[in-house]
C-alpha cells in the first residue's frame, strides 16, 4: 500500500476541551503501542478553539484490517470511552461521528 497520509477534523464540546488536552498530555502507553502496531506514524493532534485537527501517516499494507485491530484492542476501547465523550457529533458528512476525514490537496516530502 505504501505511505498514505490522513488529515481529520473534529469538534470538541466547549466544556471538554481541557479534559481532552489533559488526556493527550498523558496518553496511555498501551494506546501508543497499539497505534504503532497498527502502522500509524507521525500522529499529531492540533487544537484551535474547539476544533481538533489530526494528522497521521499509515505505512502498513491493510488499513481496514489495522483499524479493525485497533478497534478490537481493549485498552484502546477504554481510551475511546474517555475521549469520544469530549466530541460533538461533527456532521460534515453523515458518516462522521467524531472526526471527518479530509481530502489531501498537496504533499511535499
Amino acid at each position: 500500500m505504501g505511505k498514505v497520509i490522513f488529515g481529520q477534523l473534529g469538534k470538541l464540546k466547549a466544556d471538554k476541551i481541557d479534559e481532552y488536552c489533559k488526556l493527550h498530555a498523558e496518553t496511555w502507553p498501551g494506546v501508543l503501542k497499539t497505534i504503532t502496531e497498527c502502522h500509524l506514524q507521525n500522529y499529531s493532534i492540533f487544537l484551535q478553539g474547539d476544533l481538533v485537527f489530526s494528522y497521521y501517516e499509515y505505512i502498513g499494507d491493510d488499513y481496514d484490517a489495522d483499524m479493525a485491530k485497533m478497534a478490537d484492542d481493549p485498552i484502546t476501547q477504554k481510551w475511546w470511552a474517555c475521549t469520544h465523550p469530549c466530541f460533538e457529533k461533527f456532521a460534515i458528512d453523515p458518516q462522521s461521528e467524531f472526526y471527518h476525514d479530509m481530502k489531501q490537496l498537496f504533499y511535499h516530502p
